[in-house]
């Protein structure tokens, strides 16, 4: 018993390298759309007192959380993948992963958690859409944001810090790719 656990271990071990050698391919060539989670944060949910505005009434990264975002930035430089634009939720763990990433980060209010109205959340899942189709690019985009975000973009969830590499297919984003920063 013991045996087959560490067999199905290391089997999941070598499907997450093989997604994330399959994901850096996809970058290399640039033209790519990809979503990041923001980096870690510990805590669920925004406190009582949240204002967009001020950081210190939310969820910020970590230490480790802003290890990570170094990490992701150092690792695409280093795998050379172009980055030709960075968009970010306005909250401050997204765009500090951004800046800490990529040393930039480009407000865009939709990327935000999706609105618990939804008439709301459609206006911001189909602007983030436009968006994507819209992209033509031949670096690739990055679009920093959370896990209720990409969940609602691509019917999947991803890890703090994971990046997801889409393309648009109907109402919906189709995953071609993952890399794991962790």
């Amino acid at each position: 018993m013991l045996r087959l656990l560490a067999i199905l271990i290391l089997l999941a071990i070598s499907g997450q390298a093989q997604a994330t050698e399959a994901g850096w391919a996809l970058l290399r060539n640039g033209g790519h759309v990809v979503l990041i989670r923001s980096a870690m944060a510990p805590g669920v949910g925004e406190p009582h007192n949240f204002e967009i505005d001020k950081c210190a009434t939310q969820r910020n990264l970590s230490e480790r959380g802003r290890q990570q975002a170094r990490k992701i930035g150092a690792l695409i430089a280093a795998r050379a993948a172009p980055v030709e634009r960075v968009l970010t939720s306005r909250f401050c763990r997204a765009r500090d992963t951004a800046r800490i990433a990529f040393g930039e980060g480009e407000d865009f209010a939709p990327l935000d958690p999706p609105s618990a109205d939804e008439t709301e959340r459609n206006v911001q899942i189909e602007a983030i859409l436009r968006e994507i189709r819209d992209y033509s690019g031949s670096g690739n985009l990055i679009l920093v944001t959370h896990l209720e975000t990409i969940k609602a973009l691509t019917g999947a969830p991803a890890r703090e810090g994971e990046a997801v590499i889409v393309s648009p297919d109907g109402e919906k984003l189709h995953i071609l790719g993952r890399i794991i920063f962790n």
